[in-house]
């Protein structure tokens, strides 16, 4: 049987914490931190992008896993679509009109423990200046020490889905379609 999220936050904790309960802070490995989205385009074939070497950090809280969060945030203009062409486009005013500034963060506001590995993070994502709550649904893959750094490492995925045009991003809906996929992959390091 899997050890449960909570026994594996409470485990990972309880060997690097002193005796009372405190945040643990855990920072995003950018180089192993991915955000892939996907969409249909027209029917014909599946569009899809990705976000690399974002920047965040997880608290894990020893006594009480839910109390945990997260906070992660890049540039808009960071984004891979393996086209110029249809980057150009995406950061054009008919989509996001981004400067070279521009960001979206993505900070949670609660964490409900559903399953041995599993949980719901709701939060607040910032995305083309429009900020709504979003729920992912995340599987912890591991926790423990990493076998090359020597520290403290944890892996999750998560997966949502967004609707483009409620951030002002729906051209061409319904053509294009409106849902975009979006699959998280991360691993986070103990912070020093």
């Amino acid at each position: 049987m899997k050890p449960s999220l909570t026994a594996l936050v409470l485990a990972s904790t309880a060997l690097v914490t002193p005796a009372f309960a405190a945040p643990e802070a855990y920072t995003l490995d950018p180089s192993h931190s991915q955000i892939v989205f996907s969409y249909n385009h027209l029917g014909f074939s599946t569009g899809t992008g990705m976000f690399s070497g974002f920047e965040g950090q997880i608290q894990f809280d020893q006594e009480d896993p839910a109390a945990s969060s997260v906070t992660v945030s890049f540039p808009v203009r960071s984004m891979l679509t393996g086209w110029q062409e249809r980057f150009d486009h995406f950061m054009s005013p008919d989509f996001f009109d981004a400067s070279e500034d521009e960001m979206v963060t993505f900070t949670s506001t609660s964490i409900e423990v559903t399953g041995e590995t599993t949980a719901l993070i709701t939060g607040d994502l910032t995305l083309n200046g429009v900020t709504k709550p979003v729920v992912l649904e995340a599987t912890l893959n591991q926790i423990g020490d990493h076998p090359m750094e020597g520290k403290p490492w944890a892996g999750f995925d998560a997966t949502t889905t967004l609707i483009r045009s409620d951030y002002n991003l729906g051209l061409f809906a319904p053509y294009v379609s409106d849902e975009v996929t979006v699959q998280i992959s991360v691993e986070a390091m103990k912070a020093e």
